[in-house]
């Protein structure tokens, strides 16, 4: 017990030097570790399970099916909201997979190596290599249990910005919701207990220092805090946290990121406030990489959340163009990685520097082919123009200068070389701009935390006072940090957290 308290003094310092968190949370950082480990040897277990996971997105889906190919039979699965899915339903629901099945159709030549090649190159020199080729070597075992659990893809892959090959599956309802849905039966046909509106409050642990349980608030309801009541919940292998990230935690990121303010959106749910990755900070997990938080630079300033100009653009960024409204010009790749993209729309300023969000121009001929072009237009978020004159007198833009782009970019779309910026011109092939347009705005909203708990290659969380694993505590998705670096690519998520969801169950099976 002396140790567990000298432990967590020095956790509290390490925290407070770190600038992870606030003094009201600082003052509480002592109390979870020393009750839940004081009280265990009397503790009364309300419920025992063989595997506990708390977060029903899709670490914790693909963790829950493969405990259940591996033997558990008592597998339960608690959400803090009403629904089940988490973030990861709202996502794009776009899947990156080396060496996949589509990709052989294709032709395209790709493996584990390549993709992690391009991730490295993302993430700016600190991405985590050894995690993210695990994770590429079995994405496409990942992919599997998608299709086996009867997710539907479109029959064509799509290449994002920052990687060098096409290599990513979108699924037929352009939302990550077309995957956690199948997941969510596949867990009811295997016998998954999943519990809703079940908080997670602290871990406990056993006088040697292992996660034995955990305490879960039942009967919470999101924004009322003081409802519920608690349980103590045993797991015979250990908790896995799969509980994402902290994209409206307005102040945890702004501590991070002072840019990141209450002015600037998020694509993601309400729900995304990181509780569950402040008690593993709480327990002595190690935080990495928490100033690397992404915004999405395919996000709309016209709508809320991730919204349907997300998609929208994220397909057809391949074969369009952004231009600054100011000078009617290209500014940037309209498919180099993330942060690039970002960085550069945030430049887009008007005179007096306020933001001016550029408009991305697409061939009406070619924006249709994906669903989410009727949407854009119903919603009023998008814009369709008969003429380059139309378009350019709505949005103020010199309709010369636009002109002379439009007309020098169709000409690398002719020798498929872009002479202006690089981007890779293979997705453009035989797709010229051309009358009539449909046209969108963009402006980046925060999309992703690459920060997060550390975990090591099995999915273990990293104790921070001994640099070894925390016996019976497991980190998978979001709320796990460092895997990505300073930027993390597109359609990357997914097969992070399903593989990592796999591993974890796989590794405390075992243990």
């Amino acid at each position: 017990m002396k140790k567990a308290k000298e432990h967590q003094e020095g956790r509290r310092k390490f925290l407070v030097g770190m600038g992870v968190a606030s003094v009201a949370a600082t003052a509480t950082l002592a109390s979870p570790m020393l009750s839940s480990a004081g009280q265990c040897s009397g503790v009364k277990w309300d419920q025992e399970h063989e595997v506990v996971i708390i977060g029903s997105g899709f670490a914790g889906l693909a963790a829950a099916i493969q405990a259940k190919k591996l033997g558990a039979k008592d597998v339960v699965i608690y959400d803090k909201m009403a629904f089940f899915g988490g973030n990861s339903a709202v996502n794009g629901g776009l899947f990156g997979v080396p060496e996949s099945p589509l990709q052989k159709k294709e032709g395209v030549k790709d493996s584990p190596e390549i993709m992690v090649n391009d991730q490295l190159k993302s993430g700016r020199g600190v991405a985590d290599s050894e995690l993210l080729t695990h994770i590429a070597k079995r994405a496409k075992e990942a992919l599997q249990m998608t299709l086996d659990a009867g997710v539907e893809f479109f029959p064509y892959l799509q290449q994002l910005g920052g990687h060098s090959v096409p290599r990513t599956y979108q699924t037929t309802v352009a939302c990550g919701a077309g995957i956690t849905q199948p997941l969510i039966k596949e867990c009811h046909r295997l016998g998954v207990r999943l519990v809703n509106r079940a908080k997670f409050e602290s871990l406990i642990f056993d006088d040697k220092g292992r996660v034995e349980g955990a305490v879960i608030r039942e009967g919470y309801y999101f924004g009322r805090d003081k409802e519920g009541s608690p349980i103590n919940v045993r797991s015979k292998y250990g908790v896995l946290i799969a509980t994402g990230g902290f994209a409206r935690n307005v102040g945890l990121r702004s501590a991070q990121d002072p840019t990141l303010t209450a002015e600037v959106g998020s694509t993601n749910v309400a729900h995304a406030t990181g509780e569950g990755l402040l008690e593993l900070f709480d327990v002595g997990a190690v935080p990495v990489h928490m100033a690397y938080i992404q915004t999405g630079p395919w996000a709309s300033p016209d709508e809320d959340g991730f919204g349907y100009v997300s998609n929208y653009s994220i397909y057809n960024f391949a074969h369009s163009i952004s231009v600054f409204p100011k000078t009617g010009k290209r500014f940037m790749n309209e498919i180099a990685d993330r942060k690039t993209r970002a960085d550069a729309e945030l430049m887009c300023r008007d005179d007096n520097g306020k933001p001016m969000p550029p408009v991305t121009i697409t061939s009406y001929e070619h924006a249709k082919e994906h669903p989410t072009m009727k949407k854009v237009l119903k919603y009023g978020v998008g814009w369709k123009f008969d003429t380059v004159e139309e378009l350019a007198k709505h949005f103020d833009i010199p309709v010369k200068a636009l002109k002379k782009q439009i007309e020098e970019y169709n000409g690398y779309v002719k020798s498929g070389v872009d002479e202006q910026f690089g981007k890779p011109m293979k997705k453009a092939k035989g797709k010229y701009l051309k009358a009539p347009f449909v046209t969108v705005r963009n402006w980046p909203k925060v999309h992703y935390c690459q920060g997060g708990a550390k975990i090591d290659v099995q999915a273990r969380v990293i104790d921070s006072a001994t640099w070894k694993p925390i016996p019976g505590l497991y980190a998978a998705g979001e709320v796990a940090g460092g895997i990505h670096g300073v930027s993390r690519l597109g359609s990357c998520s997914i097969p992070d957290c399903m593989v990592m969801g796999m591993t974890a169950v796989e590794t405390m099976m075992k243990a």
